[in-house]
């Protein structure tokens, strides 16, 4: 991972919200897939999940699956690290 940006949030926001920190990142990782401005790998990677996780997550808020060559080369890159290909 390369360099991280902090961005505040004022507490009483989350509170308002009824959020935690993970839980906006997470929102945020979601509507910017929906958005098509981040892929699937990417937007599981801030959500902090796992790709089967993020795609559970996307099903259940169904929004649909965008899935491209960058997409495919995600899957065969974490089949390869679960020595699996």
């Amino acid at each position: 991972m390369g360099a991280m940006l902090s961005l505040e949030v004022p507490q009483d926001v989350l509170e308002s919200a009824r959020m935690s920190a993970a839980d906006l990142k997470t929102e945020l990782a979601l509507a910017l897939y929906a958005q098509q401005r981040l892929s699937i790998g990417k937007a599981r990677e801030l959500a902090g999940m796992s790709l089967w996780e993020f795609r559970q997550l996307l099903a259940s808020r169904h929004i649909a699956p965008h899935y491209d060559e960058n997409d495919l080369t995600e899957d065969i890159k974490a089949l390869r690290e679960l020595n699996r290909l």
